[in-house]
């Protein structure tokens, strides 16, 4: 199948590609999308971090009908392989097809979410269809923390139903998803000038995983298991002090590797020992989950390291901080509801931050694990405050948008499948906007989003344009 330009929704996904669009450099297709706008006729605006709503007036016949809200974010997770010169600030993607699927060269393609922008433009333009009146809500920096979602006023809301375009599968929606946010903790780090060796500890071979999707599945957290080894050592009587520690990349990302170098008035051979077998412990409780795990230690030099204290209340803070899955759902299987991950460690200079990815089903379930950092960073001397705080979207027993989404997957021959998730989504946003907001979620089959193999089935991008434009004429 090709990449047909001649299909609306296939040209404006290949006119957005020609322009960056990464989280934090959203202006210039945000102003594409306001010139869109502008040439259409059609009202506007643009907020302070560029989100854009567009609106347009009922077709004939629908004018009494309840408004409703298209919702899709502009910006995409920019990723290349390493061997791609790619530019994600000022170059275009560079597209291609193959067996069907159409990919970007050497980088992701911005699938999630360019295919529901394509398609609000594309829905935009035409004046064939029938549909109530439309909200068209673009928004910003979806990927780093929903803020541009976050940024949305409550009489930006115009309405009580909503497609949020960040889906996929077809015929297929979410129930709910988690709310959440990120717990940073800092503390200023004194030092002392160092004349003893150093061990540098480097945790390797994990599989890490979306802290979403993955977190119940028991996988190593890298920042714990090089904290532990620490700690233990010191409880076993050694004398050793930390120097530096910097693990993991991301907060919603499970920790695959992490290093910590430390300096030791100890015997090395019995020091080298200790961690060699707490190695073949850690592995062995990580045999049938995550198997890879290794530890590699090598010899290394430093001419300061942390004080006592800042050393001890460090790896304290790093060993007791709570982390992985933590409540399940009694009513849906297999469902996680609340969870921690102790995604980032980092020290720079004379600092040290730490940054920890809070999800949960209930806002209450959020509050009480960020309360539970707040007392621990708290007690040990470290600074605490929370970023990108979302709310969740909640199970609804009864949604007409759904019972909608339903009808027309049965007249097309298909049965809507549903679930629940874990990760965060906009639509937790918007709920928290509007209490009584009805959402189904929706988008075509995409594979391998936030990596360069990133694909995007064709064939499903064709079908489920047409499905949602007959979602959007069946919203009477």
């Amino acid at each position: 199948m090709e990449f047909d330009l001649g299909k609306r929704h296939c040209y404006w996904f290949n006119e957005l590609c020609r322009i960056p669009h990464g989280s934090r450099n959203e202006k210039q297709l945000s102003d594409f999308i306001v010139r869109f706008a502008e040439e259409h006729g059609l009202p506007w605006k643009q907020d302070e971090v560029y989100n854009v709503i567009i609106e347009k007036e009922a077709s004939e016949g629908y004018e009494d009908s309840e408004p409703l809200i298209l919702q899709a974010h502009m910006d995409m997770v920019c990723e290349a392989n390493g061997d791609c010169p790619h530019d994600f600030l000022k170059d275009g993607l560079q597209l291609y097809v193959e067996d069907g699927l159409l990919k970007a060269r050497g980088t992701t393609l911005g699938a999630d979410d360019g295919t529901g922008v394509a398609y609000m433009l594309a829905i935009l333009e035409d004046d064939t269809l029938c549909h109530p009146r439309l909200s068209c809500i673009f928004t910003t920096m979806e990927e780093i923390g929903l803020l541009g979602a976050s940024a949305l006023k409550p009489e930006d809301i115009k309405s009580h139903r909503m497609v949020s375009l960040d889906g996929g599968g077809e015929c297929h929606t979410l129930l709910s998803s988690a709310g959440g946010g990120t717990a940073i903790v800092s503390r200023k780090l004194s030092h002392e000038s160092n004349d003893d060796p150093c061990l540098q500890l480097q945790v390797r071979g994990l599989l890490g995983g979306h802290s979403g999707g993955d977190i119940h599945l028991e996988k190593g957290n890298a920042n714990k298991i090089v904290a532990r080894m620490i700690r233990e050592a010191e409880m076993a009587g050694f004398d050793i002090r930390l120097v530096c520690f910097n693990g993991g990349m991301k907060d919603n990302a499970i920790p695959r590797e992490a290093a910590a170098v430390v300096s030791f008035r100890a015997d090395k051979e019995k020091l080298t020992e200790f961690f060699r077998k707490k190695e073949k412990e850690i592995w062995k409780e990580l045999e049938f989950s995550d198997s890879g795990f290794s530890l590699e230690i090598s010899e290394t030099e430093s001419s300061r390291k942390l004080t006592a204290e800042d050393s001890r209340s460090f790896i304290d803070l790093l060993y007791l901080f709570p982390n992985g899955f933590r409540n399940r759902s009694m009513v849906i299987e297999g469902l996680t509801t609340a969870s921690l991950n102790l995604g980032v460690v980092r020290t720079a200079d004379d600092s040290a931050e730490i940054d920890a990815l809070i999800r949960a089903a209930l806002d209450s379930q959020a509050d009480d694990l960020l309360n539970q950092v707040e007392v621990l960073s708290t007690l040990l001397g470290w600074q605490f405050r929370v970023v990108g705080k979302y709310p969740g979207w909640s199970y609804s027993e009864v949604s007409p948008m759904r019972d909608i989404f339903r009808k027309v997957c049965e007249n097309n021959g298909r049965q809507l499948e549903i679930s629940a998730a874990h990760g965060g989504c906009e639509c937790g946003v918007f709920k928290g906007l509007d209490p009584k907001i009805d959402i189904i979620n929706f988008g075509p089959i995409t594979r391998y989003i936030h990596t360069p193999d990133e694909e995007l089935d064709l064939a499903s991008f064709d079908r489920s344009y047409k499905l949602l434009c007959e979602i959007i004429r069946e919203c009477r």
